[in-house]
């Protein structure tokens, strides 16, 4: 056996740290067996009545392929209907994933009244596959300025968290690893962030996705 095997970087130990005031990377947040259920609810949704579909943005499709819960999401706006799919309602988001976002926050702040208050009224559910890149940008068409709560299952993938003035430096590369949250609230709630790279081939065994990543955010639109 190869020391690159025995002593990989599965082995190191990932604290949990703050990027930046608000910021909170949580590695191995979820176990296993969370992840593979959590899985087995994305295919009921991606075959429930809005099907997943690539967002348009600038005339251009995303790379990134979207299934949304309470709120469908299009660029710069948040409809009940997905006007720009097949017209029907999205699935409404279940009470288990409100419970897992408010648990999410409470893991964050460490503020039992922050996390009890925090109710998500709409995830975007996004798949990537290995070509697949979310470019430089703030998670502003939301009225509440409520934390964003995310969730990675699958492949591991290059996360790039910003400054809230500009896509330029200063920003910081992390990976997002299979099980881990990262939750952007209060001062850097507007933050720019983006995913330059998927590593294709590095979903753990068991997590429930043989290829690819999931990204599950969890946010409030503060629209009634």
């Amino acid at each position: 056996m190869s020391g690159e095997a025995l002593f990989g970087d599965d082995l190191l130990h990932r604290p949990r740290r703050e990027l930046a005031p608000g910021a909170m990377w949580v590695p191995g947040w979820l176990r296993l067996d969370q992840q593979r259920w959590i899985v087995d609810r994305f295919h009921e949704w991606v075959n429930g009545p809005v099907p997943i579909r690539s967002a348009r943005v600038g005339g251009h499709e995303m790379s990134v392929k979207t299934v949304c819960l309470g709120w469908h999401w299009r660029p710069y706006e948040y409809t009940r209907e997905a006007v720009d799919v097949n017209g029907n309602r999205v699935l409404d988001v279940p009470d288990w994933l409100v419970r897992l976002g408010r648990k999410a926050v409470l893991e964050a702040t460490g503020d039992p009244q922050a996390g009890q208050a925090y109710t998500p009224d709409t995830a975007l559910v996004n798949h990537y596959d290995d070509a697949a890149r979310m470019g430089m940008h703030q998670d502003r068409d939301e009225r509440s300025r409520a934390p964003v709560v995310s969730l990675s299952i699958g492949d591991t993938c290059r996360f790039r968290f910003g400054n809230t003035e500009n896509r330029n430096k200063p920003y910081e590369d992390i990976d997002l690893v299979s099980g881990d949250l990262f939750v952007f609230g209060g001062p850097s709630r507007l933050a720019y962030h983006g995913v330059t790279k998927v590593h294709p081939q590095t979903a753990p065994a068991g997590c429930g996705l043989e290829t690819g990543r999931i990204n599950i955010t969890l946010r409030e639109t503060g629209l009634g």
